[in-house]
């Protein structure tokens, strides 16, 4: 009886899936790594659009308020999948309403002080939107051109863009000025609606796919 039972569990271990399967060695993973808790005082953040790679080197020194929370929203992902909603060519492209509504309004709440500007508004350079003195939030623009007009505005930049300013002038312009003064998107709405209102009315507007800092 003995002799049976060990010839039955010879033929089990020759079946296919009887057997214990091997374990597969794992593969290690390499770890993203960990940005510091705040801004370095110069450091690079890339972002990865439907166009193409864009690279801006941020300085703490030209506006401290802006550029540690330009560096929190990064770190954070939130620029990720957000479109570049207002273009105007020869003049911005803007970036920065959240697709999804309650993050965006989560961080509208967060507004920042004005740093006096240090540097002009000149092509390539990096600056926060606002409305009005101590109102910036996440909308962020490059500079297609010089803009000197917005120099006297308070518009304080925050960097400048290092690779990719070819990749920029491409963006879709194709809707022009934002409503109401435009035909081009409503930033209310984009903010109450998310990403769903810009890909129905707006499908050919370009997008950041990740944002990330540039670590050495």
């Amino acid at each position: 009886m003995r002799s049976r039972m060990l010839a039955a569990a010879a033929v089990l271990a020759w079946l296919p899936g009887c057997a214990p399967a091997p374990e597969t060695p794992k593969k290690e993973t390499k770890a993203e790594a960990k940005p510091p808790a705040t801004a370095p005082d110069v450091f690079k953040v890339r972002l990865e659009t439907t166009k193409g790679d864009i690279v801006m080197e941020i300085h703490k020194a030209w506006s401290p308020r802006g550029a540690e929370h330009f560096y929190r929203l990064v770190t954070s992902k939130f620029y990720d999948g957000v479109k570049f909603h207002r273009v105007l060519k020869q003049f911005v492209a803007q970036f920065g309403i959240n697709g999804d509504p309650q993050i965006q309004g989560l961080y509208a709440t967060l507004r920042i002080d004005d740093d006096p500007p240090k540097q002009k508004n000149r092509r390539g350079m990096v600056t926060f939107a606002k409305l009005g003195p101590n109102s910036r939030t996440t909308e962020v623009f490059i500079n297609l051109r010089d803009n000197a007009v917005l120099d006297s505005g308070g518009f304080a930049p925050i960097g400048k863009v290092v690779e990719g300013m070819d990749v920029a002038d491409k963006l879709t312009y194709l809707y022009g000025e934002l409503a109401p003064r435009g035909a081009g998107p409503d930033p209310a709405k984009a903010a109450r609606l998310g990403v769903k209102y810009l890909e129905r009315d707006f499908p050919r507007l370009d997008a950041i796919k990740t944002a990330r800092v540039v670590f050495p």
